[in-house]
């Protein structure tokens, strides 16, 4: 007598189970076959992706290591810009002390002219001009001490020259406004003035020298000395 099967269950055969089992397994197959090349791709765009960081890096050290050039050179390029600077600020520090230096002795100079006073070329203005060397030499003697023996040895005249006396006599005349033999003006010339015994102020200067060192001045000196 036939079984009945069960209401809402379904009765399937051995043949209809091996089937199925078959069908299962070339599915599950294919699903793996269709899965390798997948993987594959995958597999190397990660490679890919690994490798792509080091690329990366590389170039970001060579970025940096150029930056880091040119900021040194730039470093370098400014260093010695300032470094001209300074150099050529000192250079010109230099030539403006010169030329201020220099500015300074020419107007001190013009200022020293300026109060250099100008003698007469007479007795009188030669008696002056003897004066101030010989207050600037420590040498005594005043105008009228001076003006005084001038006149009694040679009336004022520079040229005057006595040729008749003993110092004539001995190879030795008297010369010049006071009358100074040639050995006594060389021992008692005084630098800043002339070596020439016919010239007013250094016959003039030369015995007041003398006559200070002897008498202790040239106002102290009232005949031939």
């Amino acid at each position: 007598m036939p079984k009945h099967s069960t209401p809402g269950h379904s009765s399937l055969t051995k043949s209809q189970k091996i089937s199925i089992a078959g069908v299962a397994t070339l599915g599950a197959a294919a699903l793996a076959f269709s899965f390798v090349p997948g993987n594959h791709a995958e597999a190397t765009q990660a490679a890919e992706v690994s490798a792509a960081p080091v690329a990366f890096t590389t170039n970001v050290h060579e970025v940096k290591a150029s930056v880091t050039k040119q900021q040194v050179a730039a470093g370098k390029k400014a260093d010695d810009a300032q470094a001209a600077a300074d150099k050529k600020a000192k250079e010109d520090a230099k030539a403006e002390a010169e030329a201020k230096k220099e500015r300074e002795a020419k107007e001190a100079a013009s200022r020293a002219a300026a109060r250099k006073p100008v003698y007469a070329n007479n007795l009188d203005g030669w008696i002056r001009q003897s004066l101030d060397i010989m207050k600037s030499k420590g040498i005594p003697g005043t105008y009228d001490g001076i003006h005084r023996n001038v006149m009694r040895e040679s009336t004022g005249n520079p040229n005057a020259i006595n040729n008749w006396d003993i110092n004539a006599q001995n190879g030795t005349p008297s010369i010049g406004l006071l009358q100074v033999i040639q050995p006594t003006f060389n021992a008692y010339h005084v630098e800043g003035t002339a070596h020439n015994l016919y010239d007013p102020v250094a016959n003039i200067v030369a015995a007041s020298n003398y006559a200070a060192d002897r008498y202790g001045s040239i106002d102290n000196v009232n005949s031939a000395y």
